[in-house]
């Protein structure tokens, strides 16, 4: 008597135990995707951050042991995302993105400043970013919202529009423009494939853009970003100074770069080689051969997605997989602009590959919410047609 595969709810928990045979194609293969990601990105931060950590810590690899026990908890997150129902995260979600805000809110009244904006919340040994943090739940929340868009009250949809925009306007304040940009970029494009009216859209979309503009011309850090971003090479020494050491890191790496771990411009040349321009030290080691392998991979990690997207059998599924493939692709070419100079400098870091804790946590719950879109959009068949074979042969 044969064993047939099943779907086991369990109750007390509210997780599912799905069987690695029952697992979609798409869902095999983001896992594959996600791992080679992050110990590709253990090794690059490795390679960037040893010279600084040596000099600064006496130990060269006192950040990637810090990334290292980051990633192990983050990776813990991806597997409680895989192992519970999306209907129990879209249940948290509004109570996730309420306290986001309060936090968020926090770190102007009480957050440590650095370089001008206060964007973290020192809690005893933890540094937390709220902003970064609260990313896979305006996901989920965004998905529930213009899942529903048309058939749900103008309350309902002004109270969550307006605290989106509540979220936005801080972290704007915070300031940090480029992670507020992100959030209404991506609550955009689920809106967008949610068919959400064009005129709606449109609107959103200059509002941005004024709020932007706004900022630019109140922040004066940003002014001067945006000037040596048009114009790095005029103040090569001063404002400039970190997009052309990045553009040097970039021309320097060739056609097949300088070898792993043999960048020069880390070594006192480049600032935020760990974090933000970490990408720079990527493309002098690897050259442009190992850049087009990256965005690459970033292609078919964004071709994968989009293949969960369009199996969900849900509207709400749909937008959890598109706004999951969106911020993670995204956010990556954002970063790779930033530091090739296609962009003005911002804050955001690359994804499993920047050193951060709170970063590495939302990018790798964001990819278990991802693969949990595709088990329970596939998954089901899988089991069924497996338990047929199974059945018929038995």
């Amino acid at each position: 008597m044969t064993r047939s595969l099943s779907v086991r709810p369990a109750r007390a928990t509210g997780t599912w135990a799905w069987p690695w045979e029952a697992w979609p194609a798409e869902a095999r293969l983001l896992l594959g995707l996600v791992s080679l990601w992050s110990v590709v990105g253990l090794l690059v931060l490795a390679s960037a951050s040893w010279w600084v950590a040596e000099r600064e810590m006496g130990d060269g690899a006192f950040y990637v042991k810090r990334q290292l026990i980051w990633m192990v908890a983050s990776w813990g997150l991806l597997v409680l995302a895989v192992r519970t129902s999306l209907r129990r995260w879209l249940h948290m979600a509004p109570l996730a993105l309420l306290i986001g805000c309060l936090l968020v809110a926090l770190t102007l009244v009480m957050g440590s400043t650095v370089n001008g904006a206060s964007r973290w919340l020192v809690l005893g040994p933890l540094q937390l970013q709220p902003s970064e943090l609260v990313k896979p739940f305006v996901v989920l929340q965004g998905a529930a919202l213009f899942a529903h868009w048309r058939r749900i009250g103008p309350d309902q949809k002004l109270l969550w529009l307006g605290v989106f925009g509540a979220l936005i306007l801080l972290i704007l304040k915070q300031p940090n423009l480029s992670t507020a940009a992100l959030t209404g970029l991506l609550l955009w494009f689920i809106a967008l494939a949610g068919g959400v009216g064009l005129p709606l859209l449109l609107g959103a979309a200059t509002a941005g853009g004024v709020l932007g503009t706004a900022s630019i011309a109140i922040n004066e850090y940003q002014r001067l970003r945006v000037v040596s971003f048009l114009d790095p090479w005029r103040d090569a020494q001063g404002d400039g100074y970190q997009l052309v050491q990045s553009l040097l890191a970039i021309g320097s790496g060739g056609i097949f770069g300088e070898g792993f771990g043999l960048s020069t411009q880390k070594l006192q040349y480049l600032p935020i080689q760990s974090t933000d321009f970490i990408f720079a030290v990527f493309a002098e080691e690897f050259g442009f051969v190992g850049s087009l392998v990256l965005l690459g991979f970033l292609l078919v990690f964004g071709f994968v997605g989009l293949r969960v997207a369009l199996g969900c059998r849900s509207n709400q599924q749909r937008l959890i997989a598109i706004g999951c493939t969106t911020l993670l692709v995204g956010q990556s070419i954002l970063n790779i602009a930033v530091a090739s100079g296609a962009m003005p400098t911002t804050g955001l870091p690359l994804p499993l590959i920047s050193y951060g804790g709170n970063s590495l946590m939302a990018s790798l719950l964001i990819c278990g919410l991802l693969i949990r879109c595709s088990l329970e959009s596939g998954g089901g068949v899988v089991v069924a047609a497996a338990r047929r074979r199974r059945q018929g042969t038995g």
